[in-house]
């Protein structure tokens, strides 16, 4: 048996157990230019009435500019749903044909998806397959064959920060929206998060590249260095219990299929050997755990939703649970979201929402070592660094803190921010090399609005709202704010205890919608992202700044995208 196939074989007992496995011949065996293709198929798990599989086609012929791969049941299983593949049964008979984004197999080349399907009696693997009407080649020595313990399939060992040395992925799909857009060919090939906001992001939905065709890119683009991929966890039981806009499909008692339909899959996923070479980070929950010390009674700014989830704890499960899970995975690097400055900067918000962090990082069996930092400002507004005032100052004998834009808060952006509380959570237990992350993807605010210098000395307002970059009406809006613009590009290492600049958020998907939209993606209608809404507690009830005309969450925005490339800063070239 040649050692390429031993590799293989003991990869996949990681991933399939004692389930079915079928190897077509591969690359380095006897015989193996004479094979046209080669099938990969792998039963991942399976229980009593169901399974999961992954294949893996390889194509040895000509290139391909799409393709089809059919194989029979033996038995009476039934494909319910898949990801990365259109599939279609009839009777026994499968055919998996690629989806328009994955059509493109190159000699040599390989591609994968995934199903999901019920069975009753024995689960056979199919015996023969085939590659556009040609037979592959399979393997007759199959799973029987022990792994050679000598070859361990690769797993990356941890590094203290991901993104230094690495590249970091460009998902294909907003790069060719921003690339589609006038001038969006100057950023379109940034790396941006890519979002798990509901169960059918994880295979896919409505032609959307699902997490392992994102994978299986990212390997493609990663060559023979290092690759960080960027994917955000978000679809917690009762999700945004403050806001309606990004509520999600898990009502607030459904924590057991948060766990089994979402986090579940994504580890599993994750986990594959496959994708061992890459660096994964993950950010975990944004809008969630904040919301259980800023939004619960007796505050002002109270709802009963979050006070319901401060009750029955699923927040904190939900958290604990995800990074238990995810944090399992050698090659994935958990960052937490940390809100921003405008959110927890002061006082009776700041030290209390560190404690609940460390509360969700141990809960369900998580424990500050599968945290290995924290992100600020995802999705938000707040401005890196403020120039032109700082909290120390006093001006027409008043303290900056005093000031309506300030309020009070011990931060005035999201740098002095993060790193402080980097220093609090390292005090309460975290480990002392956390870094973090901040969002600088819509936080540039510059164009004609940006200040030059400090305002007028009059008094404390003119001086601080004169000189300030940020230039929302108040730092509690966040939909679709008017006039923000493109923030510093994605970079590694730019400050000490900062991991990366990041573009967490894809700059150009709106933030909700400004009026009410029927979907079937579980979305509500938030009247902070309607521009004629003139506020609440949470805003000091300042209007929205929200502009008109946006879509629902997650959907493309091109008059968003085209309002933060004119105001980006650093200017776009």
């Amino acid at each position: 048996m040649s050692r390429t196939r031993t590799a293989l074989l003991a990869a996949m007992a990681l991933v399939a157990g004692a389930t079915g496995t079928a190897l077509a011949a591969v690359p380095g065996d006897v015989g193996a230019a004479a094979v046209p293709c080669t099938v990969d198929y792998k039963v991942q798990n399976q229980w009593d009435t169901g399974f999961t599989a992954s294949v893996t086609v390889t194509n040895h012929g000509a290139a391909k500019s799409s393709w089809a791969v059919k194989w029979s049941y033996a038995g009476n299983q039934k494909i319910t749903s898949g990801w990365n593949a259109k599939l279609t049964q009839s009777g026994t008979a499968v055919t998996a044909a690629n989806e328009s984004y994955n059509g493109t197999l190159a000699t040599g080349g390989s591609t994968s998806f995934g199903f999901q399907g019920t069975y009753s009696g024995t689960n056979a693997v199919p015996a023969t397959f085939t590659l556009d009407g040609v037979t592959c080649n399979v393997d007759s020595g199959g799973p029987t064959d022990p792994p050679d313990p000598t070859d361990p399939p690769p797993q990356g060992a941890r590094v203290d920060n991901p993104y230094s040395g690495a590249k970091v992925y460009v998902n294909p799909e907003w790069s060719a929206k921003a690339a589609a857009e006038p001038g969006g060919s100057r950023i379109a090939n940034q790396p941006t998060g890519v979002w798990m906001d509901r169960t059918a992001a994880i295979s896919g939905a409505n032609g959307k590249m699902g997490l392992r065709a994102h994978l299986d890119e990212a390997l493609r683009q990663k060559g023979s260095g290092e690759l960080v991929f960027q994917v955000v966890i978000y679809n917690l039981p009762g999700r945004d219990c403050a806001a309606l806009a990004s509520n999600g499909e898990f009502g607030a008692t459904e924590i057991d299929k948060y766990k089994t339909q979402y986090i579940d899959p994504i580890a599993a996923i994750l986990a594959d050997p496959k994708y061992a070479s890459l660096r994964i980070v993950t950010t975990v929950e944004i809008d969630s755990l904040p919301n259980l010390v800023t939004n619960v009674s007796p505050r002002a700014t109270a709802t009963p939703n979050c006070d319901v989830m401060k009750a029955n704890g699923n927040y904190v499960k939900g958290v604990g649970y995800a990074l238990n899970k995810l944090g399992d995975v050698p090659n994935v690097y958990n960052y937490v979201d940390a809100g921003h400055h405008g959110w927890l900067g002061w006082d009776d918000n700041f030290g209390a929402s560190a404690e609940m962090f460390k509360q969700a990082a141990t809960a369900e069996g998580a424990t500050v070592a599968d945290v290995h930092g924290f992100i600020a400002n995802t999705a938000n507004y707040s401005a890196l660094k403020e120039d032109h005032f700082s909290v120390d100052q006093t001006v027409a004998g008043k303290s900056v803190r005093e000031s309506k834009w300030v309020s009070w808060n011990r931060y005035v952006d999201e740098l002095s921010y993060a790193k402080a509380l980097r220093e609090k959570l390292v005090s309460l237990g975290f480990d002392s090399k956390i870094g973090m992350l901040i969002d600088t993807s819509r936080n540039g605010w510059g164009g004609t609005a940006r200040p030059t210098g400090p305002g007028a000395t009059t008094s404390v307002d003119t001086y601080v709202d004169g000189g300030r970059y940020d230039r929302r009406f108040n730092t509690g809006n966040w939909c679709n704010q008017k006039g923000a613009g493109l923030g510093e590009r994605p970079k590694a290492a730019p400050e000490p205890g900062i991991d990366a600049y990041v573009w967490m958020k894809p700059p150009g998907e709106s933030d909700g919608a400004s009026k009410v939209i029927d979907n079937d993606e579980g979305k509500g209608f938030d009247r902070m992202c309607d521009p004629t809404y003139t506020g609440n507690p949470r805003n000091d009830n300042n209007m929205s700044g929200a502009l008109p005309d946006a879509p629902i969450s997650g959907h493309w925005f091109s008059a968003q995208f085209q309002e933060l490339m004119k105001n980006a800063y650093p200017p776009l070239s």
